[in-house]
């Protein structure tokens, strides 16, 4: 599957094409705000050996923001809007699709949006708490419950 969002739209049509009608959609809070740095640092470092890599990139993710003038330290998150923070994204949630992909889900997943299609109301209800429990314990992300939803799509 290719990773343009028109080829993430194409497999969600594809999925309810093939019945499965009911969406399971997450979000996960302020993901580019609370993304655990050692977490991330970890599976990079499943990916990239150089030493030098890694230590650029922790310098990125620990460079900090400027707040009225004053530069205050970075301890979590990503640089939102950065050049690498959406392949740092696709890094820090590829357990997210491998756990997907584990329990045999339909899902299109792009950057921190992750939509999940299943055939019922109640599949959708299992599949929301499943999920959220495994993005909050196993990522240490936590799930915006009130933006989180299921539902039919059309």
């Amino acid at each position: 599957m290719g990773r343009s969002t028109h080829d993430a739209i194409k497999q969600a049509k594809t999925y309810i094409e093939q019945g499965y009608e009911w969406v399971v959609d997450i979000d996960i809070e302020k993901f580019f705000d609370r993304v655990n740095h050692d977490m991330l640092m970890a599976r990079v470092a499943r990916i990239i050996q150089d030493k030098r890599v890694l230590k650029l990139i922790r310098a990125y993710l620990n460079t900090g923001i400027m707040l009225n003038g004053v530069l205050v330290k970075n301890e979590e998150g990503t640089p939102q809007g950065g050049s690498i923070s959406p392949l740092l994204s696709n890094i820090m949630l590829d357990d997210l699709d491998k756990e997907l992909e584990r329990r045999g889900l339909k899902f299109v997943r792009y950057a921190d949006d992750c939509n999940i299609y299943v055939r019922s109301p109640r599949a959708a209800e299992r599949v929301m708490e499943g999920i959220s429990t495994f993005i909050e314990t196993k990522l240490k992300l936590k799930v915006n419950t009130e933006k989180s939803q299921t539902g039919q799509p059309f």
